[in-house]
């Protein structure tokens, strides 16, 4: 499951607010958490079987590269 965790007024945010309903309605079995924090950079996590974890910094990312980001931790295999 990817968590994303961003501040207001970013990249990140547009990404999601651009993306997440085709995201969901594409995959509607996919869970998804979104945590909007202040002061913190913002970062996604994928979480896996057997406690598995894959974390990617997304700071100063753009929009596309927050997607190519996300598509990595979707399909990477730890």
């Amino acid at each position: 499951m990817p968590d994303i965790r961003c501040q207001s007024g970013n990249q990140v945010q547009d990404f999601i607010e651009q993306h997440y309903v085709t995201l969901k309605k594409a995959n509607p079995e996919f869970s998804i958490l979104i945590r909007e924090c202040s002061g913190v950079q913002p970062m996604l996590w994928g979480r896996y079987g057997f406690g598995k974890e894959h974390s990617v910094s997304l700071d100063n990312m753009n929009i596309d590269q927050v997607a190519k980001a996300l598509e990595t931790v979707v399909n990477a295999k730890p």
